[in-house]
């Protein structure tokens, strides 16, 4: 990867605190829920905590707070914000 290029991570590797937006959906049968969530590509997201043991995420997505489990945080690429 080159400098220049964005970094994509997985949601569930952001750590709080950081902002992405959200580059892609892998295919689940959530998929469609996370949408109707707000979780399209394009949007921007923000991790507002973890919860201890890693499970479950808070995040902030079109303008209110989320909490989603680890496993479906898993299947959302997120591309890095500088």
């Amino acid at each position: 990867m080159s400098a220049l290029e964005p970094s994509v991570i997985r949601l569930s590797k952001l750590p709080a605190g950081r902002k992405a937006v959200i580059s892609s959906h892998e295919e689940t049968d959530f998929q469609l829920t996370l949408m109707e969530m707000g979780c399209v590509p394009g949007e921007p997201i923000w991790v507002q905590m973890i919860a201890p043991l890693g499970d479950p995420i808070a995040i902030q997505i079109a303008g209110y707070s989320l909490s989603i489990r680890k496993k479906d945080a898993d299947n959302i690429l997120v591309t890095l914000m500088s």
